[in-house]
């Protein structure tokens, strides 16, 4: 299976909320004034932050996630175009007006602003070529263009936060552009090479890992404690990240990666079982009564020894329409329901024949096939209706089969009852392997049609019951 396009539109989306909560945060615990004792100048360059950090914002989210899906969507491009130039309008007024009011920048042209615009046009053209160059048919699969772009949509944010520090300072920029990109590093280095290797039970190699990373970091510390002639760069800095990675980041995120694995192995067994199901109806239907043919070649050839040829070919025609029913459409999921039926009537029909002059034997078949619409799965009548035949006939005893089938408000209904004829001990094991088929069907059921069925089996001295219900599709 291709790996496939990750939904960059709302990873995009998520990334610039991230670096503008960021900046918001610096800007209330930064600049954030004492009202009793500040001027209004001041106050007024902290809410002039705010309202150009949120109108900014509020502009990007309107283009990225309603006008630009609606210029690719709609066939006339132009509404959409102007409202994504009113837009640029109205939020460079507001962003001039503010930061020049308020101090934040010495002309009135808010070239921050023109930066940001830039950005955005020359990171939408990049994932433009990105997808053009990068994607199927032209590469395998999707996760070159996904790795790519998703480093392109990570700069952007990095170099849109720069293009903010006149507004929100250097704080955002430097949290995305060193910290984000040192902890993605450490935690890759955890997930191959020291929970990754503990996982593939190279203990050692994990161990020399861990610690040599600690090792190294130690290192730089102190010779940059050395050079400055200052200890406390070593104790608070070497020792500090070393303690921080060690009891802080290191477990952290191990435990995060243990419920990724969960979780990765959940949906592995989910798909194993998938697959075992699909295996055992393949495997089920296969084993549906295959040997009825065989029974039935012989019936027509005694029939053709006493019988006038016209008869036979007539069966040799229904069984003919029976084998190619088992093997093709036999082999599909769903079939229509006229399908099931006629391959239906035709094994009564040869079931006819075979027992049609057994004068103990009393049948009354009724099938109504209006409303019988829609489809369903191949072969999940005939079991109990071949069952009766198998168990309910003896040449002895009275015997009777009665089967009634009809379609209520799109479900299909089956009733079958048979005599019951108290069986040798050479016949019990041929009732065991009615029993069986009996089970392939539940299991089908089951599978095909969890909660959609209804299957009642009552059986007592005389008769055996069967009500089937399925809900057609």
């Amino acid at each position: 299976m291709k790996v496939k396009s990750f939904d960059f539109r709302q990873i995009e989306w998520w990334l610039v909320s991230s670096a503008t909560l960021t900046a918001f945060l610096f800007i209330l615990f930064g600049y954030r004034p004492q009202f009793y004792n500040d001027s209004g100048p001041a106050i007024f360059k902290f809410i002039s932050r705010l309202i150009i950090l949120g109108t900014i914002y509020t502009a990007f989210h309107l283009v990225q996630m309603i006008l630009i899906p609606k210029f690719q969507n709609d066939s006339n491009k132009w509404p959409s175009i102007l409202l994504m130039a009113l837009t640029g309008v109205l939020t460079f007024v507001i962003c001039a007006i503010f930061s020049y009011q308020s101090g934040l920048v010495k002309a009135g042209f808010p070239t921050f602003l023109v930066g940001i615009l830039v950005l955005f046009i020359c990171y939408l053209l990049a994932g433009s070529l990105l997808n053009q160059a990068l994607t199927p048919p032209r590469v395998r699969d999707y996760q070159l263009y996904n790795y790519a772009r998703l480093i392109i949509a990570f700069l952007f944010t990095f170099f849109f936060l720069i293009q903010l520090d006149p507004i929100t300072g250097f704080g955002p920029s430097i949290i995305f552009g060193v910290f984000i990109p040192i902890i993605f590093i450490a935690g890759l280095f955890n997930f191959f090479l020291v929970y990754g290797k503990r996982r593939e039970g190279k203990i050692k190699a994990s161990r020399w890992y861990n610690w040599g990373l600690s090792s190294i970091i130690l290192l730089i510390f102190l010779v940059i404690s050395l050079e400055e002639n200052q200890e406390e760069i070593f104790v608070i800095g070497g020792l500090g990240t070393v303690a921080f990675i060690q009891l802080i980041f290191f477990p952290l995120t191990t435990f995060l990666f243990k419920k990724y694995d969960n979780y990765i192995g959940q949906i592995t067994s989910l798909n194993t079982k998938i697959d075992q199901g699909q295996a055992n109806i393949d495997f089920l239907r296969s084993q549906i009564n295959p040997h009825f043919l065989f029974n039935a070649l012989n019936t027509l050839y005694a029939s053709s020894l006493i019988e006038n040829a016209e008869k036979t070919s007539d069966g040799i025609q229904k069984l003919g329409d029976m084998m190619r029913f088992m093997l093709h459409e036999n082999q599909m999921p769903q079939i229509p329901l006229s399908r099931e039926i006629t391959y239906l009537r035709n094994y009564l029909d040869l079931q006819m024949l075979r027992f049609g002059a057994q004068k103990n034997l009393e049948t009354d078949i009724q099938i109504n096939e209006n409303q019988c619409s829609g489809e369903i799965a191949p072969m999940l009548i005939i079991p109990f209706v071949e069952n009766a035949f198998k168990h309910g006939i003896s040449a002895k005893e009275k015997s009777w089969i009665k089967i009634n089938l009809r379609c209520i408000s799109g479900s299909l209904h089956l009733d079958v009852v048979n005599s019951v004829h108290p069986k040798s001990l050479t016949k019990e094991s041929k009732q065991e392997e009615s029993g069986i088929g009996l089970e392939n069907v539940k299991k089908r059921l089951e599978l095909l049609y969890p909660h959609q069925h209804q299957l009642n089996i009552v059986s007592n001295d005389n008769d055996f019951f069967v009500h089937f219900s399925i809900q057609l599709k």
